[in-house]
């Protein structure tokens, strides 16, 4: 740090105006109380209209202090003053993270009292889904498919062995080899809606229900009813081509029991068409197919056996928790994934691992059985890590934002960061099976890096910085 000067930034968030005193509440009891020896000069006011939270750290020996300034809106802002050139840099990045963190955390609180509604511009309106077991197959299919592939050759080629015997490893790789050509269309079948260039816009509604209202729509409302009120806005706003306003909402949300206050409502328009083809652009690629899972799940993923053959899934929890800079970087990331053959190469590695492991290495599992599959699994999602490392890096390089996917990313997988905080966490997420390397280390890879930097194997480069990074956790 240099003088005194401000670091300011924003923090994105989807909360509606009902809900920026009690984001602030929230900061003030769940963060500043916990570490109260940290923290002196509380207080509250309003500012034009906006909550603001004032206060500010201290260091624990007197040296120097920081101001901050948390000021309510879309987006949050945040402003830290240092007193001087003597506050560690690294205490700002904390101080930082930990207000991302503490934001995030208030956001998936109020995500369970608000009723999200996602439509398409001119496609079929769809009920959202549970998020929990569809991101239990997204995940499991698209993000965690190298654990799929391997686990899937040892159990079905079990089974296959008693009637095939050596045959069923033909029958085996011939399926996974058939399941990575076609990923684009088992894609497709799971999606809920195909982005064209016709049909590009995605609204987002998303209303903050009172304690009252919520025990309404969870008692007296079942899906099917849900689904109702959502396509009579759908007839009454988006489809006479007028927008997503309390005003034309409210007529049909009065008949369901809900009163629509402007405070607690919010909406969304995204041309995800348009920011797929920016990507596709940078890319030099045609533009892939796009197709929409309709589940508050925050990911996304690009598949296929190549760019001409590509597909890129989004959620619509995507869309809601990131802004436009953060999904296009996002995007850059998967579409590394897709330029690269990713899919094909890790087909290739698993594949290379079962044939060794069958043919040539046989007589010796017995020795060492379930010693050799941790060693190898671990060995396998080390190296995936270096795939997940090398989209980061192209996606910082192509798209020109290292900094704004690190903010996704920290808005992503919030959770896993405060985790990282401990050195014994760090090792973990660098040895578990989990092709993503850990969050922290992504982050801090993508903050320091300078889009101007020129890398000519970004494989290469990405392999030896998770090399070095696991290596300095010692």
């Amino acid at each position: 740090m240099s003088g005194t000067s401000s670091v300011s930034f924003n923090i994105e968030a989807e909360v509606t105006p009902a809900y920026y005193e009690e984001l602030l509440d929230y900061i003030h009891q769940n963060y500043l109380q916990s570490s109260s020896q940290q923290f002196t000069n509380v207080r509250r006011n309003v500012v034009d209209g906006y909550h603001v939270l004032d206060f500010t750290r201290l260091d624990s020996k007197g040296k120097w202090r920081i101001g901050a300034s948390i000021k309510t809106g879309m987006p949050i802002q945040v402003t830290l003053t240092p007193s001087d050139a003597a506050v560690p840099q690294l205490v700002l990045d904390e101080l930082k993270e930990d207000l991302v963190i503490a934001v995030q955390f208030f956001k998936e609180y109020v995500r369970r009292s608000t009723l999200y509604f996602a439509w398409v511009q001119g496609k079929a309106v769809v009920p959202e889904k549970s998020p929990f077991r569809r991101a239990r197959i997204i995940e499991r299919i698209f993000f965690g498919n190298i654990l799929f592939l391997f686990v899937l050759l040892m159990a079905v080629s079990i089974a296959l062995f008693f009637i095939f015997g050596f045959y069923a490893v033909l029958l085996i790789v011939a399926f996974q080899f058939m399941a990575v050509i076609f990923s684009d269309k088992l894609i497709s079948t799971l999606s809920d809606w195909t982005i064209t260039k016709q049909n590009r816009t995605v609204h987002i509604l998303q209303y903050h229900l009172s304690p009252k209202e919520q025990e309404i729509i969870t008692q007296k409302y079942s899906r099917e009813k849900l689904l109702q009120m959502k396509k009579e806005i759908y007839k009454n706003t988006i489809g006479i081509g007028k927008p997503i306003e309390c005003e034309t909402a409210s007529e049909v949300m009065s008949k369901y029991g809900l009163i629509c206050s402007p405070e607690n409502m919010a909406t969304k328009t995204i041309d995800v068409y348009s920011l797929v083809e920016k990507t596709s652009e940078k890319y030099k690629i045609p533009t892939p197919k796009i197709v929409l899972s309709n589940t508050m799940v925050t990911n996304a993923a690009a598949s296929g056996p190549g760019p001409k053959r590509g597909i890129v899934l989004i959620t619509t929890g995507l869309l809601v928790q990131l802004d436009e800079e953060e999904i296009l970087s996002v995007l850059g990331h998967e579409f590394s994934h897709l330029t690269a053959r990713d899919p094909l190469v890790l087909f290739g590695l698993v594949t290379g691992e079962y044939l060794l492991r069958i043919f040539v290495l046989w007589p010796y599992i017995q020795y060492f059985g379930f010693l050799y599959l941790i060693f190898i699994l671990g060995a396998i999602y080390f190296v995936a890590k270096f795939f997940e490392a090398r989209a980061d890096l192209d996606s910082a390089i192509k798209i020109g934002n290292p900094k704004v996917l690190a903010g996704a990313l920290r808005k992503i997988g919030f959770r896993r960061l405060q985790f990282e905080r401990f050195r014994s966490s760090k090792f973990q997420d660098w040895i578990t099976w989990d092709p993503h390397p850990p969050i922290y280390f992504r982050i801090e890879r993508l903050e320091k890096f300078e889009s101007t930097v020129e890398v000519e194997h970004t494989f290469l480069q990405s392999a030896k910085d998770c090399i070095r990074g696991f290596l300095a956790i010692f």
